[in-house]
């Protein structure tokens, strides 16, 4: 039996250097970069403003949600907060 095996490889994370929130820095999984653009969210221009001038809710023990209302709906980052660092695990839209 011959068949090729093709093993796509994907980092696990994206680490914006210049992204921090209350000292922390924040990490942005693949998974939430592929949401954004299946939702056609503009990554990296849109989720890095609405991490920086979106609402905070927390909600949970340690998640976090990043909020911005626009015309065209909210966009809505949701994270976990691990004390050292935040990881926005998936980015969707609200109404």
């Amino acid at each position: 039996m011959n068949s090729n095996i093709y093993i796509h490889v994907y980092p696990s994370i994206y680490r914006m250097d210049d992204i921090y929130f209350q000292g922390k820095p924040i990490i942005i999984k693949v998974h939430a970069i592929k949401r954004a653009r299946e939702r056609e969210i503009a990554f990296p221009d849109q989720v890095y403003n609405v991490i920086q001038t979106g609402r905070v809710r927390r909600f949970g023990k340690n998640y976090i949600k990043f909020v911005k209302k626009s015309k065209e709906g909210s966009i809505i980052c949701v994270g976990e907060d691990l004390g050292y660092c935040i990881i926005i695990k998936t980015i969707e839209r609200g109404n």
